[in-house]
């Protein structure tokens, strides 16, 4: 039994990259990358994960414009890997970032539509580039993300306006729709809450008092169901951990 159960361990290994990354050029798409922040990386705003540094951090993007969707790809990951070695990459090993940010468009040049480009936190192109080379070209193909504890959930707001943030995804990563329910007494619905930008969901539906589940779909179309995540004496600033992440 345990040399069986070695064997099968051996496999899932030797598995590990080809399963996720594929072989040769299949799933992957072209692009180029740059680099921006600090050396010990940094989490942008446009996706409003700015206070996520320790889920997200080290290794986050800024997408392009085409990429990033008008927010639609806030936390999805992609395997990188670094091709067209002429003294610019350190490795064609892939690396996984997430997107939490947009690059700016005013450049005329790399992030500009229709381009794919990533600009990356310092610690992520220094995984894989030269710092002399300033740029790099890459390949690149949407992963899964990989999560540890549940998806999170910051409320803010005042009275009968609420954000919500929505964080520590896993799965696709990017977040289509996101419904709230109350478990007050009486009739229950679940009420979609509206994009207000990045991962902050809007919702006028009057939730203080009340203890609350949230529905999270993402891109791909899978849902995951937290129940009673926030108690009826949530306060706004707070933050919740639901559902593990799928």
């Amino acid at each position: 039994m345990a040399t069986e159960l070695q064997a099968a361990s051996l496999l899932i290994v030797l598995c590990a990259l080809p399963c996720v990354f594929g072989d040769g050029n299949s799933g992957w798409s072209e692009a180029h990358a740059t680099f921006y922040g600090p050396p010990e990386g940094t989490v942008g705003g446009a996706c409003g994960l700015q206070n996520q540094k320790d889920t997200y951090a080290p290794y986050t993007t800024a997408l392009s414009a085409a990429l990033f969707k008008n927010a639609e790809s806030c936390g999805a990951c992609y395997a990188l890997r670094c091709v067209n070695n002429t003294g610019q990459c350190k490795t064609q090993n892939p690396i996984i970032v997430t997107a939490t940010d947009l690059c700016p468009t005013g450049d005329g040049k790399w992030c500009t539509p229709p381009r794919a480009h990533f600009d990356l936190s310092m610690p992520a192109y220094l995984k894989i580039g030269e710092y002399k080379a300033g740029f790099i070209h890459v390949q690149y193909s949407k992963v899964p993300c990989s999560r540890k504890g549940g998806e999170r959930f910051t409320i803010a707001g005042h009275e009968y306006f609420n954000l919500v943030t929505v964080s520590n995804v896993g799965g696709s990563g990017d977040v289509s729709k996101v419904d709230v329910e109350d478990n007050a007494d009486g009739e229950k619905k679940w009420v979609p809450l509206k994009r207000n930008w990045g991962e902050k969901w809007e919702t006028n539906a009057p939730l203080s008092g009340k203890a609350l589940d949230f529905k999270v779909t993402t891109q791909d179309g899978k849902a995951v169901t937290s129940r009673k995540v926030a108690p009826k004496s949530w306060q706004y600033g707070q933050t919740f951990e639901g559902k593990n992440s799928r």
